[in-house]
């Protein structure tokens, strides 16, 4: 009998071993669990012309940022799908090989039509999903919606699967459909604990839903059973740490910022050790809590040997952070220009919402807040098109609301924050509205 992936699609290789490794390390990989690489490389060792093994050990790389890697990977996969592989998997390689490749809107296509006619295919659908997927970094101002609408189309094929009950019900989420969104994500969540991309989707509800205490308590049972490497554990406890903000906590968040999302101990991959370290401190100062001056310089030496270059609007939004609480204006001002030739060129997608932000945050670490404010006021609902989640964007809504507090612009702040505590309960919102009188 022909071998199978867990979702019933054939995988062209005769190997038993292989076929093995393939499909724990696939579970691994859409779980976030640790082991992934490894086992997919027990496949490949076992099958070195198994091809589905290799473009999936690509995009392990891809997260990585090992982009020469990946690119590697890919093409051998490449090559080996046309000599050996079915139709589907021609097409499988071809759409994550693209994505590797950062070819989104190729990519984008490519998988729409791949799903159409596998839908179970689940690594495929795994592409557009997620805070860091390819509708999140499309520049897309309804990347949310987008995500909830593909799930919903495909949601028959895949009853009580439990990495679909994740994606799926963190969709809802994002969407805007909280309750139901955490029901179902809690589905899949006790449908495979070991499964940390269940336990982060779980934590984004709780954020919207303003269980606070909740979602502390989940993190401290669960995370002993998720080692420090998993590609999620850093930003898991940076979702506790906001947590410790939603207390005024400074100290408990700082301790979390120490013990796992410092550039020195982390083991997250590129993107996450640069955008959570990045958005924690730049919360903490615009909270009002004091941050050496050490982790700053020392985060932000780190942030510029991994993303030297200006090229994805979420690393150049977050990497703006650091220039501007670090006063340098020189690096920013390098970043800005290739970002807004980039603008004139018509190529950034995700449009003048970018060096909006980047300008904002330098005006308002120079405490001209009314400037700061002026900026962002006109791009605030397109901030959705720098990609990431709710809960990291509102980095930027703060930023605002903080802003508008410091020029004095208060009844502008209240409106703001009547709506965002008619969305969402926070009690960083009610302090600040008492703040306010």
């Amino acid at each position: 009998m022909a071998h199978q992936d867990r979702y019933g699609l054939p995988i062209s290789t005769t190997s038993d071993a292989a076929a093995s490794a393939y499909r724990e390390g696939i579970d691994f990989m859409l779980a976030g669990w640790t082991g992934t690489a490894e086992t997919l490389e027990r496949a490949i060792a076992a099958d070195p012309d198994f091809a589905l093994a290799h473009i999936a050990r690509a995009r392990v790389h891809a997260f990585y940022q090992q982009g020469d890697l990946a690119r590697q990977k890919a093409a051998v996969a490449r090559e080996l799908a046309a000599t050996r592989g079915t139709e589907r998997e021609c097409s499988h390689v071809e759409t994550l090989a693209l994505a590797i490749e950062g070819r989104l809107p190729e990519a984008i296509a490519a998988m729409r039509q791949h799903v159409e006619t596998w839908p179970r295919d689940a690594v495929v659908l795994s592409l557009p999903l997620g805070a860091f997927g390819l509708f999140a970094f499309s520049g897309m101002a309804d990347h949310d919606r987008a995500r909830h609408e593909l799930c919903e189309r495909v949601a028959q094929h895949y009853g009580e699967d439990w990495w679909f009950l994740t994606m799926y019900g963190w969709a809802m989420t994002e969407n805007g459909d909280v309750a139901r969104g955490r029901g179902v994500t809690e589905r899949g969540f006790d449908l495979r604990r070991a499964n940390a991309h269940a336990a982060h989707a779980v934590l984004h509800a709780m954020f919207e839903d303003g269980s606070i205490e909740a979602a502390d308590r989940l993190v401290d049972d669960w995370i002993p059973s998720y080692d420090r490497a998993g590609i999620l554990h850093g930003h898991i406890r940076w979702h506790q740490a906001l947590g410790a903000l939603e207390h005024g906590d400074a100290a408990r968040a700082l301790a979390i910022y120490a013990d796992v999302l410092q550039p020195s101990v982390t083991q997250a991959p590129p993107l996450n050790v640069v955008t959570d370290g990045a958005s924690l401190l730049w919360r903490l100062s615009a909270y009002g809590h004091a941050v050496p001056e050490a982790l700053w310089l020392e985060a932000d030496a780190a942030a510029q040997r991994l993303f030297p270059k200006s090229g994805l609007p979420f690393a150049d939004v977050h990497m703006a952070l650091f220039a501007a609480a670090t006063q340098n204006h020189e690096a920013l001002a390098a970043r800005l220009a290739v970002i807004e030739q980039r603008l004139g060129d018509g190529k950034l997608p995700a449009g003048p919402v970018v060096p909006a932000i980047c300008r904002a945050l330098l005006a308002f670490v120079d405490e001209d807040y009314a400037a700061c404010a002026r900026t962002l006021a006109p791009v605030l609902a397109d901030v959705v098109r720098i990609g990431g989640s709710h809960a990291q964007r509102e980095l930027i809504e703060d930023t605002f609301i903080v802003a508008l507090m410091r020029s004095g612009e208060l009844p502008r702040a209240r409106t703001l924050l009547d709506a965002r505590l008619h969305r969402r309960p926070s009690l960083r919102d009610r302090r600040w509205q008492a703040a306010m009188g």
